[in-house]
């Protein structure tokens, strides 16, 4: 019997190629707004590919995935550094820490499958073409729902609004668009690789020019109609900052601040961001209320604004809240953000809430099943600040609702690219849906989107404004808001199967 301990070491993955994976990584940030090169994630998605259809070992693959990961989460989440530390109160070497844990944790997804993808006996065309494309974007989606989920970067978005595969998302939504890109990428992948024959090089590029022109084709069809008559919005942007918004010496200066802003921008839908009115609906002052009912009555439409709703003695919601001329109506927030919004396990991690000073951070949960809001002459289908990073539950309330309407306030994250990252997210639920999206912000990035994901107005950012325009309502259902992610998945399915039975199947030597 061969002595196990004189078997040779696994073959070392080599620095270089790390280094590459992680500046890889880190490049492919510069696809997602506000740079929008919507090219460098199919390329540094290439690179990892080819990286990881080379890696000699599990653990080389997972080194490289791991390495990647790290480039693209620190790169393009560190605003959560800023949370932490400017706004939620933790030391710097805290909040330092707990931003890399987090991002190390991310990177994990990207780890995992360059190592799981080295366990598969496929062809390197198999593995590089399909394999790995499968592993990617099955890895994307199930770190969009795993412990609430946290889909922000998810590459799909890089294509909206101009890239290529834009035109696949009222069909296959964020996470189709995310496999399609990982496809290109491995094929270009494949197509670079030395061995690789001028034929399969050909088709490889022909498969590549099918994809993108048929995404160019698809953005030319209208997957819903006008409905009704259009609506004249104005979306406020206070700028309130955040250490100031919930001082309760602040509370009538934000209040007068947002009246007067109302008041000198008359619009059928009048749009307040998310806790604009610093204080519980119950302790609203009835002169403010009627005040704001009567703007609306005015103005022939309705007023919404988000305040907590509920009690610090039982349970309180993030909500907003209609006032106007049709009966006061409102939508309060389902998913919320794990210690943001609410502590998850309070026994194991209430501790938390003495680390991060955060006003208002355990709300309650709405309902699932809420509808849309019939106000300012359109069915709304409201969400509130990070729920828009779901497309699966803001299709709920769909094909009812004629537009949707984000509020929010990312005054959180300072000056960095979360805004920005944001807004495209809510670009890509525009697209999924045949909608128009309305995002009224706290700090920006306060826009009109149309339905085809395009920005058509915004304010700029850390700047007090009204954003006044007109919006149209669509009817109708695209085949993602009447079938969500279930044909990805079975796709993803499908293909899983075909690559089961392929890696038992005997291949000639």
């Amino acid at each position: 019997m061969a002595d196990k301990s004189s078997a040779p070491p696994p073959p070392r993955v080599s620095l270089p190629s790390l280094l590459l994976s992680l500046l890889a990584g880190a490049a492919a940030v510069a696809g997602f707004a506000p740079f929008e090169f919507w090219l460098l994630p199919i390329l540094s998605l290439a690179v990892l590919f080819a990286q990881l259809s080379r890696s000699p070992s599990k653990r080389a693959g997972f080194l490289i995935g791991l390495a990647w990961g790290l480039g693209f989460f620190l790169a393009g989440v560190s605003w959560v550094f800023v949370s932490l530390s400017v706004y939620g109160g933790m030391s710097m070497w805290l909040a330092g820490l707990a931003t890399f844990l987090f991002c190390a944790f991310l990177a994990l997804f990207p780890a995992a499958t360059g190592a799981l993808q080295t366990r598969w006996h496929h062809t390197p065309a198999l593995r590089i073409v399909l394999l790995l494309p499968l592993a990617w974007s099955v890895a994307e989606w199930i770190r969009g729902w795993i412990f609430t989920g946290f889909p922000w970067l998810v590459v799909g978005y890089s294509q909206i609004p101009n890239g290529p595969l834009a035109g696949y998302a009222p069909l296959v939504g964020v996470y189709g668009i995310s496999f399609l890109l990982a496809l290109i990428a491995g094929l270009l992948a494949w197509g670079m690789k030395p061995h690789t024959s001028l034929a399969s090089r050909v088709w490889a590029a022909a498969a590549i020019a099918v994809l993108g022109i048929g995404g160019q084709a698809l953005r030319g069809v209208q997957w819903t109609t006008p409905d009704g008559a259009p609506t004249s919005v104005t979306l406020l942007q206070g700028n309130i900052p955040q250490d100031m918004k919930w001082q309760p010496e602040k509370t009538l200066a934000t209040l007068e601040k947002y009246a007067r802003m109302a008041t000198t921008a008359p619009a059928q839908l009048i749009i307040l961001p998310e806790t604009a009115l610093p204080l519980f609906e119950s302790e609203l002052p009835d002169a403010y209320r009627d005040g704001l009912a009567a703007l609306g009555r005015n103005n022939g439409g309705d007023v919404l604004a988000g305040l907590p709703t509920g009690s610090f003695n039982g349970a309180y919601y993030n909500s907003v809240i209609s006032f106007g001329s049709a009966p006061s109506q409102h939508y309060s927030k389902v998913h919320l953000v794990p210690f943001g919004e609410y502590i998850p396990m309070k026994p194991v991690w209430g501790w938390i809430i003495k680390v991060l000073h955060i006003p208002l951070s355990d709300f309650a949960r709405g309902a699932v099943d809420q509808r849309p809001l019939a106000i300012g002459g359109q069915r709304v289908a409201a969400d509130i600040c990070y729920e828009d990073a779901f497309g699966e539950e803001i299709i709920r309330q769909l094909p009812q609702a004629s537009v949707l309407v984000n509020v929010s306030n990312l005054a959180w994250f300072g000056d960095s690219l979360a805004p920005w990252q944001h807004a495209q997210m809510s670009q890509m639920r525009a697209l999924e849906t045949g909608r128009m999206m309305l995002r009224a912000t706290n700090t920006g990035l306060t826009a009109i989107i149309d339905v085809k994901g395009h920005v058509l107005a915004s304010l700029p950012l850390f700047t007090a404004g009204s954003l006044t325009g007109e919006i149209q309502g669509y009817a109708g259902s695209t085949p993602y808001v009447r079938w969500g992610n279930a044909p990805v998945l079975a796709l993803w399915g499908l293909l899983g199967v075909f690559l089961l039975a392929t890696a038992f199947y005997p291949r000639a030597p």
